[in-house]
């Protein structure tokens, strides 16, 4: 196995060269002169050499060693992003905001994972019953409401008119006080699809000979759903949650945005609308390593939980 955790990790070589060459090319070429459109209309040539002196953008392109992506480069490896639009450091944005959508995603990613799973094991072994039908139609039900919808009606009737939560962020909330209705509104918003994926999986499982035997030892059922189901079912379930994990660092972009948590999905969004290509680049980046090191995560994971994978 360490053969392989090396040799995929020399692959990452050649892909993160690629995204940086790609975000590169992404917002320094194709999206024009960012210091023209930072200097804004009617601004003088002197003000507008000024900020491509500041950003390091009046330096030649490619061919030097002291050119824009050979500084790209160096600046992405060692994550000193530079400064944003509002001349505050890029690093220390995202910093700032890497505690609140943590504390957003994170309640927010097990609850659902442990509620779906759960709920998929009853719901598989149930199959073709009443209530399995009900919570197929409730789960495509919730999958085919669009997202604000969910958040709406939270903001509308659970915090403004039942009082029950705080509409909008403050300072002088707690952090269980502000992220409780976003965390239910996105297990509520994700549950179904989560679910439906998990149920598939459970009953591909629970067809197989071996649960059949289980049950003719004279096996409680919590024991064969939880012991041999979920066991067996593992592999499909790892590449779901593993993958997963990289967006709990970047936060929800709607959520945040609606609720006013000041998060890295907020950031996102904020730099969108200012575009601000600099805060665009470093969040595309990072997000980028972390799906790249998740999937060589994932990888090791499938021969940890399943003996039969094997990486020789």
């Amino acid at each position: 196995m360490t053969t392989y955790i090396i040799r995929r990790l020399l692959y990452m070589v050649p892909i993160v060269f690629g995204i940086l060459l790609l975000t590169f090319v992404l917002f320094n070429l194709i999206g024009g002169d960012p210091a023209i459109e930072m200097a804004g209309k009617g601004a003088t040539a002197e003000t507008i050499a000024e900020i491509r002196a500041e950003y390091g953008l009046d330096k030649p392109l490619f061919l030097s060693w002291d050119s824009q992506f050979i500084n790209h480069f160096k600046n992405a490896l060692t994550f000193r992003f530079g400064r944003a639009r509002d001349r505050e450091l890029i690093t220390d944005k995202i910093l700032r905001g890497a505690g609140p959508s943590l504390s957003l995603m994170v309640p927010m990613f097990f609850g659902t994972i442990a509620i779906s799973i759960s709920l998929s094991l009853v719901v598989a072994f149930m199959r073709g019953s009443k209530w399995d039908t009900l919570i197929v139609v409730v789960c495509v039900a919730g999958m085919s409401l669009p997202y604000l919808s969910f958040i709406l009606f939270g903001q509308y009737f659970l915090a403004y008119k039942l009082g029950w939560f705080p509409v909008f962020f403050s300072h002088d909330l707690s952090t269980a006080r502000y992220v409780a209705l976003p965390v239910i509104i996105g297990i509520l918003a994700g549950l179904g699809s989560y679910l439906r994926f998990y149920r598939t999986v459970m009953l591909d499982e629970m067809r197989a000979d071996y649960v059949r035997t289980a049950f003719a030892k004279g096996l409680t059922t919590s024991r064969v759903l939880f012991q041999h189901v979920l066991k067996n079912a593992m592999i499909p379930i790892i590449t779901q949650v593993v993958l997963a994990i990289p967006f709990l660092f970047l936060g929800s972009l709607l959520l945040e945005r609606f609720f006013g948590i000041p998060g890295l999905g907020y950031l996102m969004v904020e730099a969108i609308g200012a575009r601000d290509y600099f805060v665009i680049s470093a969040m595309t980046f990072i997000s980028a390593i972390l799906y790249v090191v998740f999937n060589v995560i994932t990888d090791v994971c499938y021969a940890l939980v399943d003996p039969r994978v094997s990486f020789d």
